[in-house]
């Protein structure tokens, strides 16, 4: 499996430290608010793990998971709900937690559809954000790294369902998905 990484873009180390930074600032933000993390799966549950660890205040938790159809590679913003969240959305500061916030079109889609059950705000947490793919104006309220527009894989984030249990964000060799 780690033969197949060009390169480690971001090390277990650094994620860690970033994620407990991203977590304390969170939990200043959302001392006085009803927050509720919404994952959306499956790519960002290992964020969505360690973010609520590194989170010092009550939070309740939900998971989404979305369908983009696209070819292999990039979404078209065409997107299924698979799972819905459990939870009415009244009365919530949602935060949804992100993997990798790229073209923005299903992360726009998912925000026109939550916010029409009425929370009180919804803002954004991504692990990663590749602004130069970026097709909608969306921009992450909380952000851990800023990426190249390269094939990235590891920490949740996968390639036809693998590597996603990398410990670090690495750049996926072309030659496993240009073929």
């Amino acid at each position: 499996m780690r033969e197949d990484i060009l390169k480690v873009l971001i090390t277990e180390q650094e994620l860690k430290n970033k994620i407990a930074q991203l977590g304390a600032q969170i939990s200043r933000d959302y001392a006085d608010k009803n927050l509720l993390m919404v994952s959306v799966l499956k790519g960002s549950v290992i964020f969505m793990a360690d973010l609520m660890r590194a989170i010092t205040i009550h939070a309740r938790v939900d998971f989404m998971a979305v369908s983009s159809y696209g070819s292999g590679v990039k979404t078209s913003g065409v997107v299924k709900i698979v799972k819905d969240l459990d939870l009415p959305l009244d009365g919530y500061d949602i935060l949804i937690v992100e993997d990798i916030l790229d073209s923005g079109k299903t992360l726009d889609y998912l925000i026109d559809i939550l916010n029409q059950r009425n929370p009180k705000s919804i803002k954004i947490a991504t692990l990663l954000d590749k602004p130069e793919r970026r097709e909608v104006n969306i921009k992450p309220d909380y952000s851990g790294f800023v990426v190249p527009d390269e094939f990235v894989v590891g920490y949740g984030l996968d390639y036809a369902e693998k590597y996603r249990n990398l410990p670090f964000v690495g750049v996926l060799k072309p030659e496993v998905y240009s073929h």
